[in-house]
């Protein structure tokens, strides 16, 4: 996601997305219910029994927990990316669409008490830490929602970034912060504005006009 250059990683660990298989599939979904209802405090023992899978099947598939809750984050990640586009085709105007994948995205946290907000919210940033560019793919695809909109926008002249990818990837930035607090934080007076107060900021710092959809 980010332009910088990647950090280093080290070589030995296992790949953070295995091939698709009937085990893996059983074994992420098994990790997302959990998540739903635990959090991510769950056991190994809970997982292989809620998965239907043997212990050796499960490290074998994902090598560890890490690589597992890095394909959770990259599966919630990519399921609310593809509702974005898909909804969003429903926009003929770029900044619509635009408006639509920032607005949409912090409206999904800041009204709603979500265990998976939380988990994605303390696992990215303990991740992060040790798997960087991991955690980078997987936020990637929201990133190339916001590029094609900007870029879009830049081609009809109501948008103005000075660099698409850049922009993009700040933009990104900039919600996953929003995100990251309302994931925690409750009963916040401006969680009811705050949707609009974001994109309000991005669509001036985009060269937009930010009452363009009033």
């Amino acid at each position: 996601m980010s332009p910088a250059s990647p950090a280093s990683q080290p070589v030995d660990r296992p790949p953070l997305a295995p091939r698709r298989t009937e085990h893996s599939e059983a074994i992420l979904a098994a990790a997302n219910r959990l998540v739903q209802e635990v959090g991510d405090d769950f056991t190994t023992q809970q997982l292989i029994k809620e998965a239907g899978v043997a212990l050796q099947t499960f490290y074998r598939t994902y090598g560890g927990k890490d690589q597992l809750l890095l394909a959770v984050i990259s599966d919630l990640i990519a399921g609310h990316c593809r509702q974005l586009a898909d909804a969003g085709r429903t926009f003929e105007d770029p900044v619509e669409r635009l408006h639509f994948y920032i607005t949409a995205t912090a409206e999904a946290v800041a009204v709603a008490d979500s265990a998976s907000a939380r988990f994605l919210t303390s696992q990215h940033w303990r991740l992060h830490q040790e798997y960087p560019s991991e955690v980078a793919v997987a936020t990637r695809p929201y990133t190339d929602l916001v590029m094609s909109a900007l870029a879009e926008g830049r081609v009809t002249g109501q948008l103005a970034p000075r660099n698409v990818e850049r922009d993009a990837w700040l933009i990104t930035k900039l919600v996953m912060g929003v995100f990251h607090h309302y994931a925690y934080v409750r009963d916040d007076p401006d969680a009811l504005t705050i949707a609009e107060d974001l994109w309000q900021f991005c669509v001036a710092a985009v060269g937009g006009s930010p009452g363009s959809l009033d």
